[in-house]
């Protein structure tokens, strides 16, 4: 890799990975995972920095690919065989500021309309990009995002509602 081209990862690797490791988080609801995730997604993002700079957005592309290495990771992993006191989670590290309670709800949500929602409000991508990405219409983008929203709108309120009914 060229010295100019190491210098322009390394930029998008500090302005993003804080971004990326949220938006992530949001889909897989394990922080760990979504560490080793996202600094797969990176790795390959370097590999392929070429291309991956080209692309209309390139921490969608590191997003994307992070959440398709759970998939071909949890494919692999359903036929291991657990060994007792060995998968032990290592000491918590600092948590991405993010409501609990919404990363909750965000994880009830279908996978479709998460994604929607990780690459529209996370990644702050426009309609058109996160429809590229997604590989779906861009009135598709907008039908999930409202979808996803009024969801979560309805979730949220019925909370909050429940706690304030508590409180009297």
């Amino acid at each position: 890799m060229e010295d100019d081209s190491a210098g322009e990862f390394a930029r998008f690797y500090q302005s993003s990975k804080d971004d990326c490791l949220r938006a992530v988080l949001a889909g897989v609801g394990d922080r760990q995972l979504a560490e080793d995730l996202v600094a797969e997604g990176f790795v390959r993002a370097l590999m392929a920095w070429r291309t991956v700079r080209q692309h209309p957005a390139p921490a969608a592309w590191v997003v994307r690919t992070a959440l398709n290495t759970r998939i071909s990771w949890w494919r692999r992993r359903r036929r291991e065989v657990p060994l007792a006191g060995y998968d032990a989670p290592g000491p918590p590290g600092p948590e991405p500021v993010m409501d609990a309670a919404l990363l909750a709800e965000l994880r009830r949500l279908p996978r479709r309309q998460r994604e929607v929602i990780v690459l529209r409000v996370f990644l702050d991508l426009d309609t058109q990009t996160t429809a590229a990405v997604l590989g779906i219409a861009p009135g598709t983008v907008g039908a999930h995002l409202f979808q996803a929203v009024a969801t979560l709108r309805r979730h949220i309120r019925s909370r909050t509602g429940d706690n304030q009914e508590a409180a009297t």
